[in-house]
């Protein structure tokens, strides 16, 4: 009997040990430690990874973006960058292979302008095209070529680069028809040798196409051009001692007013974008 009882003391420890072993050490601090998560630093909104921004304007993966930028392909501001990791700004001007890209959503935005609105983007000069598409898209559109603030009709407003340039290329521009009101009528012989051409201060001034309107007065005139203002339409009909008193564009490439009210947008379908990436 002594025995067993000394085999129980020898298993049991005593209670001053036990709560050494199970509670003391841990109270002594020997458990290791959770570190407290570090408060994250804030993100700026207006940043994004190069690689990101690059990936998310449509040209090719994250991961091929960042071989493309440690090849020196990838340009921010004017400057290469080869930096893994670079942050940029979404207002930055950043080009791959020298072409201007952009990860904003692309927006095409047709607008039926009013008089007495101005094709600017600039602030301070009053009324202009912007405010009439202010809630059409959150993406950063400008409008393509100019109308005169007393001038009326179509107006293209997108954040696509390429279009952009379709339009303003001189050799490949998009035709815009205009229908022009003058102080009188328009001869013959000035609509015949505006059809064919002709100099002004030495420079050649031509047009698509220019006849009068069917069943309308011969001062109203039909002109079609190549061109994103219309400038040149002043030019034109100052050169032949004519006073214009009303300008719309009623049509750019095959795009029309319809169901679309003065002062009026709408986005451009699928469809009629393609059919302008298609010219």
């Amino acid at each position: 009997m002594a025995k067993q009882r000394d085999n129980k003391r020898k298993e049991k420890p005593s209670g001053r040990g036990a709560h050494n072993t199970r509670k003391g050490s841990y109270a002594r601090g020997n458990a290791p430690k959770k570190k407290k998560p570090q408060p994250k630093t804030p993100s700026n909104p207006n940043e994004i990874r190069l690689n990101k921004y690059i990936a998310n304007s449509g040209v090719c993966s994250r991961r091929e973006a960042d071989e493309f930028i440690a090849i020196g392909l990838v340009t921010v501001n004017g400057k290469v960058v080869t930096e893994m990791g670079y942050k940029v700004q979404l207002d930055d001007d950043v080009r791959y292979d020298g072409r201007r890209i952009n990860p904003e959503k692309k927006a095409y935005v047709l607008l039926n302008k009013p008089k007495g609105f101005a094709t600017t983007t600039s602030e301070g000069k009053g009324r202009t095209v912007m405010d009439l598409v202010a809630n059409a898209t959150n993406s950063r559109i400008r409008p393509i070529g100019r109308l005169g603030r007393n001038s009326t009709g179509l107006l293209l407003f997108t954040n696509d680069d390429d279009v952009h340039n379709k339009f303003t290329n001189s050799k490949n521009g998009v035709t815009r028809l205009f229908q022009v009101e003058l102080d009188k009528n328009l001869k013959y012989e000035d609509l015949k040798q505006i059809r064919e051409g002709f100099k002004v201060a030495g420079k050649e001034i031509t047009v698509e196409d220019i006849s009068y309107i069917e069943n309308s007065p011969k001062k109203e005139i039909g002109l079609k051009i190549k061109n994103t203002g219309n400038t040149i339409i002043r030019t034109i009909f100052e050169h032949f001692k004519y006073d214009i008193i009303k300008v719309d564009c009623v049509m750019i490439a095959e795009l029309t007013k319809k169901d679309i009210p003065r002062g009026h947008w709408k986005h451009l379908t699928t469809q009629e974008v393609n059919n302008l990436k298609m010219l």
